[in-house]
């Protein structure tokens, strides 16, 4: 399958990039990473759009999407982004899949919109706990952010290679693709507007995690957790909290795999996806 042509569509004021695939079949709508886009699930959208009409979005602040400063990036205002992206394509209901942020922004859209979704999957999912890795907190510091974040390849290899756990994947493609993101105008920006919205240097505020703690029991999607055993960006006891909490989930843990286990655990991924979104 060849790379899904853009699309743009205005969601609100907001000029918006997504793919669509697939033409019969259940809606999925997927959930990219932070300082991603719809790129991430390049690995994904083939396999899925075999049984189902799929939409990947660039999650406001992210790829071609824009990128306004004024937005307050809170779990509830993304949440709402994809609410309005979704009515926008005269989409009701669907099932979402979320990798990191994506995930958290899938957690936050099923509690407010309960009946707008049919399945959850939340992969390596945030919003879960306090634990993050360090360099988002380092981020977070006025300049030393700025710094830390200036757009380099070297930048955006060194970072991939704490996001997996065999180096080796980390090829010049991929660090190529993030590294044309990070240098999108206005990208920088919004990530450190991201970032110094949730967190701090000592780690996230509390109304980043607890609300969706708290409102775990009450998510009664069927819901598949995936996670990485070797995730460094956001550990697999998060998996747990998730897995204890909602009362219709199903954990599954992936070894030798870090934060990003539809690139390093490819079929795996896809299998347990396919599998979990037709039963």
């Amino acid at each position: 399958m060849e790379t899904p042509q853009d699309h743009y569509i205005r969601v609100g004021q907001l000029n918006t990039r997504y793919w669509v695939a697939g033409d019969q079949g259940p809606t999925v709508i997927l959930l990219h990473g932070v300082a991603w886009s719809v790129e991430n699930w390049l690995p994904t959208i083939p396999i899925l759009a075999t049984q189902h009409r799929v939409y990947a979005l660039d999650v406001i602040g992210h790829g071609h999407t824009d990128k306004p400063l004024s937005w307050t990036y809170s779990w509830e205002s993304l949440a709402q982004f994809i609410k309005d992206f979704m009515a926008a394509l005269n989409v009701e209901r669907a099932s979402l899949v979320g990798l990191s942020m994506g995930g958290g922004i899938a957690l936050y859209f099923t509690h407010m919109y309960p009946t707008s979704v049919e399945k959850l999957v939340l992969a390596d999912s945030a919003g879960l706990g306090k634990e993050i890795l360090f360099d988002f907190r380092l981020a977070s510091v006025p300049l030393l952010g700025e710094w830390l974040t200036r757009p380099s390849r070297q930048g955006v290899a060194r970072m991939l290679k704490t996001a997996v756990y065999d180096p080796a994947i980390v090829n010049d493609e991929l660090v190529e693709q993030l590294y044309q993101l990070a240098i999108l105008p206005g990208a920088q920006q919004a990530f450190l507007k991201l970032t110094r919205s949730n967190l701090t240097l000592f780690g996230p505020y509390k109304r980043y995690y607890e609300p969706i703690l708290r409102a775990l029991p009450s998510i009664t999607a069927t819901t598949l957790i995936i996670w990485g055993r070797q995730d460094r960006w956001i550990p697999v006891s998060h998996a747990q909290v998730a897995a204890n909490g909602l009362p219709n989930a199903r954990l599954h843990i992936l070894d030798n795999c870090g934060h990003l286990p539809m690139y390093e655990c490819a079929a795996d991924f896809n299998n347990l996806l396919v599998e979990f979104l037709a039963g």
